[in-house]
């Protein structure tokens, strides 16, 4: 059996080996390393994907967080309303900018953000709701997007972890995640779903204003060349990242098919499992699993069964082991928290399984019954 990953980059890119060298030695070739033919192409077919009018590259995840937060126009002071368990990135920017990160409580079955605790934290200083699409499940934005139109708050997707993911709305209109609030942001990250092979990111709109504000602030806040209109920063995706992006945003689709069906094999060999529950599956969101994450019921040693694992030579995560509202990092911070005591709970109780697009049967009956075999005895 081939080695146990948490995510296989190797083995991925072996199927897209010859395309991609024949890219990057066609780049090299004519040392067009920078805004370079690729980068606008990916700009175009990324946002024919998703659906989306406008798409912006940038350097990384973060940034695009950062720059989107920035384009909107948030100020020192301004409340933003975000869940508590997330990546640190998320609330980061927020600390940089001097805005307020208002951290909420997450819902306990999908792990993403409450609606009713996005709108019983809404004050007067209130600017934006940033909500994450976590472990690769939508959040429900119908219900955000509702709360955002009433108090009048910008939204920004934190689509990092589900890109290809699709929310449908009550009425039967399906958006793809990142393409339904203001500004959509996702990170290439190569451990995404759809991932570069260094640093990348983008965002999203539908809106020409605010597109154009993005694309100055990603640019040192220049819409003409020389003539800076607004402070920016210097955030761009390099044209190899875009080179490779485009192989493999023509592969998203398979590469999601096949998380999935990883994640059906594992919700089959663990769904009566006693003490162990399984992913929730949100009717109206396509779940693009880029974690398979399980909680443990309370009495369950999960650092023993995380060792026990190791021992049997299988990776097994904890992400966000302490939520952003407990970090240190905020402590000399202006920062708001209610009740968080999904949140709290969670990161207790969680833990995520190998996933991506190389898993193998065989791996799989390993990976479930070491894991039941840890459980049941």
């Amino acid at each position: 059996m081939k080695k146990i990953q948490m995510v296989d980059l190797i083995s991925q890119y072996e199927k897209i080996k010859p395309q991609v060298q024949s890219s990057i030695n066609n780049i090299l070739d004519n040392a067009q390393f920078i805004n370079g033919p690729d980068v606008h192409s990916f700009k175009e077919e990324l946002g024919e994907y998703l659906g989306a009018k406008h798409v912006i590259p940038c350097a990384n995840g973060t940034d695009a967080l950062q720059i989107a937060m920035m384009a909107l126009g948030l100020k020192p002071g301004d409340e933003v309303i975000t869940p508590s368990y997330t990546y640190i990135a998320t609330t980061e920017v927020m600390g940089l900018l001097r805005l307020k990160p208002v951290f909420v409580d997450c819902e306990k079955d999908t792990f993403n953000i409450s609606p009713k605790a996005i709108e019983a934290a809404i004050t007067a200083r209130t600017k934006a709701i940033v909500p994450v699409h976590l472990y690769g499940q939508s959040c429900d934005m119908e219900a955000i997007m509702k709360i955002a139109k009433k108090y009048d708050l910008k939204v920004i997707e934190d689509n990092a972890q589900a890109i290809g993911s699709d929310y449908t709305f009550s009425d039967g209109t399906v958006k793809k995640t990142g393409t339904i609030g203001d500004v959509g942001c996702t990170s290439f990250f190569p451990s995404k779903n759809l991932g570069c092979f260094g640093d990348g990111g983008a965002m999203c709109t539908d809106d020409d204003e605010i597109a154009e504000k993005l694309t100055m602030v990603a640019n040192h806040g220049q819409s003409k060349r020389y003539y800076h209109d607004v402070v920016g920063c210097n955030s761009r995706l390099d044209t190899i990242q875009a080179a490779v992006l485009r192989i493999k945003l023509k592969e998203l689709d398979n590469y999601i098919d096949a998380r999935r069906k990883a994640a059906d094999y594992y919700d089959a060999q663990f769904s009566n499992i006693k003490g162990l529950t399984i992913p929730k599956r949100v009717k109206n969101s396509k779940h693009v699993f880029h974690q398979y994450t399980l909680q443990l019921d309370d009495g369950i040693d999960r650092d023993a069964l995380v060792a026990f694992l190791g021992e049997k030579d299988i990776p097994a995560m904890i992400y966000y082991p302490v939520p952003a509202h407990k970090q240190k990092m905020f402590a000399s911070l202006e920062t708001s928290s209610g009740s968080l005591v999904n949140t709290d709970w969670l990161t207790t109780r969680v833990f995520s399984l190998p996933m991506h697009t190389e898993l193998e049967l065989e791996q799989l009956e390993y990976i479930c019954s070491a894991v039941k075999e840890f459980l049941e005895g």
